[in-house]
């Protein structure tokens, strides 16, 4: 969420600043001023409560005085019970107050970056630049364009042939978009995973095998609120464990959560961490009805390796230009075309400034599809997690919270798709 002072010109906001976010979002404007209004509201019965709370200290300090000098004190006492009847009411309407406001404020979407196209059409994603491998390029006016083939096969229809996966047998016990991965389908899956954390070690990650499933109130802090509703499987226990928790979408979640409630100290020595998290990931993809239906492009049960880092706010967008090549160098060292997109701004998920997209030309469908997500989040998450930095100083008037970004290196059974599609060859060979 953001920084509730943001909202406040008195206290250095900017509220037009995140109105002009909102805009450029497509979400509602209206909701700034809502959060205003139930900031002043939260404001004023906090500094009541204050008030009770200086009262009843002088109160105890008098009745500290008359019974030190032998007086009666009866009717302080009597005062001081009397505020604490108050005191109960206002400070149970001041919690109910500042969940409504930080419930309401966690709503709105981070402010997007200047850089981004502003648009509420993906569409009008920008294309930042694109790479083939040198053998694989037509056209004569310089740009790099994958080859267009003609009597190939989708990648579902090579890895059947294969004998990688089973689909009818998948659908019949999981239902749909359930699979099984068999022999070829098994040991290309796991070299991926295996290639993808020996890729990010050699580049100063550590290899994070994380939770599959997390608590609700760790996850209501790092996902949105409709990801409960068309993403995240709930996971209802009973006993000891009636909590309900629910299976992770990305391990980003999970890792998001790591360091939760922490304080770096000496960020200059002990950040940026650098994570690569490795699990398997459940979407119930409710919002994707009849979208990529063939094969395990689109599943609800996939493997992923993602990168996850904390930095100091001043050094993250080195980060994120850091974290995206590193996604690119993985990609050309499969050799497989791609292109960088800059996500529009209305398409951008509520915690991300920026991202951008890695996409993978498939060459049966003649068309570029996303294997990489690469976000910067700032503060956003790191402000609901409680993750700061900096020393600690009884005079800071402001809190300073480490910024946290992600990105895909490789959702391997997508990865494994674009493989086959382009390295089939002829004849079943």
């Amino acid at each position: 969420m953001l920084d509730l002072n943001l909202f406040q010109v008195d206290k250095g906001g900017n509220p037009e600043l995140i109105r002009e976010s909102q805009r450029r979002r497509g979400g509602s404007v209206e909701l700034v001023d809502q959060i205003i209004n139930m900031y002043d509201e939260w404001r004023k019965v906090k500094f009541e409560l204050d008030q009770i709370l200086k009262k009843q200290n002088a109160i105890q300090k008098e009745i500290g005085l008359k019974k030190k000098n032998k007086e009666d004190a009866s009717t302080l006492i009597a005062d001081k019970e009397s505020l604490n009847s108050e005191k109960g009411r206002l400070t149970t309407l001041e919690k109910e107050k500042e969940d409504s406001l930080k419930a309401k404020a966690a709503s709105i979407g981070n402010i997007v970056h200047q850089s981004v196209p502003t648009s509420l059409d993906e569409a009008n994603n920008e294309v930042i630049r694109k790479w083939v491998p040198s053998e694989n390029v037509e056209g004569s006016d310089g740009v790099k364009e994958p080859v267009k083939q003609t009597g190939i096969l989708s990648h579902h229809e090579v890895l059947y042939r294969i004998d990688g996966y089973d689909p009818e047998r998948g659908t019949n016990i999981a239902g749909h978009r359930g699979y099984f991965l068999t022999n070829d389908g098994v040991d290309l899956n796991m070299a991926l995973i295996q290639y993808g954390l020996s890729f990010l070690r050699k580049r100063g990650y550590k290899k994070l095998q994380t939770p599959f499933f997390m608590r609700r109130e760790y996850m209501a802090k790092t996902a949105q609120l409709e990801q409960f509703d068309e993403e995240l499987y709930k996971v209802v226990g009973e006993g000891e464990e009636k909590d309900d928790k629910y299976l992770i979408a990305t391990s980003e979640q999970p890792l998001s959560a790591f360091h939760a409630n922490e304080w770096f100290e000496r960020p200059s020595e002990q950040l940026p961490l650098k994570y690569a998290g490795y699990s398997t990931c459940f979407r119930k993809e409710a919002g994707a009805h009849g979208k990529d239906t063939w094969g395990i492009f689109r599943v609800h049960q996939f493997e992923k390796i993602e990168q996850f880092v904390i930095t100091e706010p001043e050094k993250s967008w080195e980060q994120f230009d850091q974290m995206i090549n590193i996604s690119e160098e993985f990609y050309q060292s499969l050799g497989l075309p791609y292109q960088i997109v800059s996500i529009v701004s209305g398409a951008l998920n509520n915690a991300a400034a920026k991202k951008y997209d890695l996409e993978a030309w498939f060459p049966f469908q003649g068309e570029y599809k996303e294997l990489v997500s690469c976000s910067n989040c700032t503060d956003y998450q790191s402000r609901r997690l409680e993750i700061r930095c900096g020393i600690k100083k009884m005079s800071d008037r402001e809190k300073k919270y480490v910024h946290c970004l992600n990105a895909t290196l490789c959702a391997t059974e997508r990865a494994l798709c674009c493989i086959l599609e382009n390295y089939q060859t002829p004849d079943d060979d």
